[in-house]
């Protein structure tokens, strides 16, 4: 079979237009027909009609409270100065809440509102006939038990009235309408036991790539383990759906025609997960062409461009990039409002929040960007930070808070400029977040996952821009505090001095979180024999560095400049990580051969740790976050709280005995 190269490259908005016009077009197709469940099943389907009410609710008049039966005229004139009697069974009847009412009665008074009376003589009593259930004759007079009330009572007083909730035949929910557990409530009181409803849309979703392998499996060099089906299909049934996945097809044309046949006979849409490209082993164009046609290739989308949106045999079959970021979007975009169609349904639009983009984003143009944010709220101001774009990074997906769209012309958006951000999160979650900006270090993920232990109102957000990054970031009124350990060499002191300096006029408190201890990482066994920085100099070491701004990269600079080495000499020295774990990780893979960074990052992957120095990292904190409630939490775990020290000390490479002690105040 022939691969393909892109056909063309249509916008999100005429490709999704063509795709929705392609699928209301299909006689019979939207919404879907209707099937019969059981109310009870009911809940989160779509009805296919609108639903009245058999019967009415209540179907009787009956009490609304525990008391007692009376005809609203025996009680007028009733009060305190002139209390009135009703005998018990003749003017009162003992009632409690749900009871039927009476035949002639027409109010109820509270059984709090009444003094029963025993032995009254029915003399006593206007309008009364003894009756035989509640008299006695004692010396020839007759007694009556009576109840005694102060007050009138009012017509239909405490009854619930026939049909005061639901009446015979009133519209109950309409067409169209997604069933909510409440609504199963309404049915069933309105007499109904079955409901028509829109048959769930069925998707297959497949799986390709002779490089997957199912989770749990023997990992191999080369192989990948398979997840975005079982993401994609979690989509699927929180829209109220019913997803089919199919085993992984490898790269073999036939074999994924085939799945694409059996899918397009059980399904309502197949979705192709990966092969969507241009590679050699790309084959979903090549096999949508060969049963059917292609609608789309390629979508002026960034991450997402090689989405396919094709049709097979009457039914949309869409090929979506194999990337998890790419797969997530395209999915969202283009196999949501087809599922919302074919269920009768329109999509809700997603909440947005306007924020101050705290980074510059860089676009390119004609390709329409979906950039992934943390966003949280300082003091007044919601600030959204960008976080990894790339397509494979799915742990950009589990910490975004939302997406900013870049429009497909523009060059990027620049720091400070208001943006619209998509939400991912709730705004409760978003304003009980605190942003925190600056260098990173492992201790933060214990503290993030500690807080919302103890807290679980609270969150911790950290995006890693370096130690000048996060004191910037407090500069501009961004961050709620930042993570820093810079070193002024004239003074050896740490972070106080860059205080002073990036932060004139704003008083802070310096509030240490741990001494830790940084140093060069090499696999295990060092097979490069490296022993410091001067090693950095040789041809056959390739170093993997941090970005501008951070204090590991200063630090990197002090050693380089003291040993007369220039950067230019070190091989890989351009090369930059955003955390002492991207460090490690390049290490551990070979793609350097060694780079500085935290003792806890070399535990974390089983490599060797060459020390260099002790350093203290601080969190700076501007004093009129101090009282807040979200800062008090965080400050009392660092104080106070023994399984953080603990878990913190666990990883290695830490010195907790200053924790949550103030280093410096402004």
């Amino acid at each position: 079979m022939q691969r393909d190269v892109y056909l063309e490259t249509t916008s999100v908005e005429d490709a999704l237009a063509r795709w929705l016009g392609r699928c209301r077009a299909e006689q019979g197709r939207v919404p879907l027909a209707a099937e019969t469940v059981r109310v009870i099943d009911a809940l989160g389907r779509v009805t296919a009609h609108a639903v009245a009410a058999r019967v009415s609710s209540p179907f009787y008049h009956s009490a609304a409270m525990d008391g007692y039966a009376v005809r609203f005229p025996d009680t007028f004139g009733a009060s305190e100065r002139s209390p009135k009697r009703l005998a018990i069974g003749a003017q009162a009847v003992p009632v409690n809440t749900g009871d039927p009412i009476p035949e002639g009665y027409n109010a109820v008074i509270m059984v709090e509102d009444v003094q029963v009376l025993k032995a009254v003589p029915s003399a006593n009593i206007p309008n009364t006939a003894p009756s035989p259930a509640g008299s006695a004759r004692e010396g020839g007079r007759t007694e009556v038990e009576c109840i005694e009330i102060i007050a009138p009572a009012t017509p239909w007083q405490h009854i619930r009235v026939i049909g005061e909730d639901i009446v015979s035949s009133e519209l109950i929910i309409p067409e169209n309408h997604r069933i909510r557990p409440i609504d199963v409530g309404a049915l069933l009181a309105g007499g109904h036991t079955d409901i028509l409803v829109r048959r769930r849309p069925r998707v297959a979703i497949i799986p390709t790539g002779s490089e997957l392998i199912e989770p749990g499996s023997a990992l191999r060099v080369g192989s990948i383990i398979e997840f975005n089906s079982r993401v994609l299909s979690s989509l699927v049934m929180s829209w109220g759906c019913e997803a089919i996945r199919y085993d992984i097809v490898p790269d073999d044309p036939l074999q994924l025609e085939r799945a694409i046949r059996q899918g397009v006979r059980e399904a309502d849409v197949v979705v192709v997960n990966a092969g969507s490209s241009a590679g050699t082993a790309d084959f979903t164009s090549s096999a949508i062409r060969a049963l059917g046609e292609i609608i789309v290739h390629g979508v002026a989308m960034r991450p997402g461009k090689p989405l396919i949106l094709g049709w097979v045999e009457g039914k949309p079959v869409a090929g979506i990039p194999g990337y998890p970021v790419s797969a997530y979007i395209t999915f969202d975009l283009f196999v949501k409002p087809l599922l919302f169609t074919m269920q009768g349904l329109e999509i809700e639009p997603p909440a947005t929040q306007k924020a101050i983009l705290s980074r510059q984003i860089a676009s390119v143009p004609g390709q329409e960007e979906y950039v992934r944010v943390k966003v949280g709220k300082v003091g007044d101001t919601c600030v959204a930070t960008p976080i990894s774009r790339g397509a494979g990074v799915v742990m950009s997906l589990v910490r975004a808070d939302g997406f900013v769209r870049v429009p497909a012309m523009s060059e990027g958006i620049g720091a400070g400029t208001e943006v619209e951000v998509e939400l991912l999160r709730s705004r409760f979650e978003i304003d009980n977040t605190i942003v925190c900006i600056g260098s990173h270090d492992n201790a933060l993920d214990v503290l993030a996952n500690v807080l919302r232990k103890r807290y679980p109102k609270y969150s911790l957000s950290s995006a890693h821009v370096g130690s000048m990054g996060g004191l910037a970031a407090l500069r501009r009124g961004e961050a709620h505090i930042a993570g820093t350990h810079l070193l002024d060499e004239e003074t050896g002191e740490y972070n106080v001095s860059y205080v002073r300096k990036l932060l004139p006029g704003r008083k802070i408190v310096l509030v240490t979180l741990v001494h830790r201890e940084q140093g060069l990482l090499v696999p295990k066994g060092n097979p490069k024999n490296i022993l410091g920085f001067r090693d950095l100099a040789r041809q056959d070491v390739t170093f993997v560095n941090r970005q501008p701004g951070a204090g590991t990269r200063l630090l990197t600079d002090k050693y380089l400049r003291e040993l007369g080495i220039e950067p230019a000499a070190v091989r890989g020295y351009e090369r930059e990580e955003y955390t002492h774990m991207g460090v490690a990780s390049a290490v551990l893979t070979g793609v350097a051969d060694t780079g500085l960074a935290i003792l806890a990052a070399a535990r974390a992957l089983n490599l060797d740790f060459i020390p260099v120095a002790k350093e203290r990292y601080d969190l700076a904190i501007p004093e009129e976050h101090l009282q807040s409630d979200m800062i008090e939490a965080l400050l009392t775990i660092i104080r106070t709280d023994g399984e953080f020290r603990e878990l913190v000390k666990s990883l290695g490479g830490y010195d907790v005995a200053d924790m949550g002690s103030v280093a410096y105040r402004t």
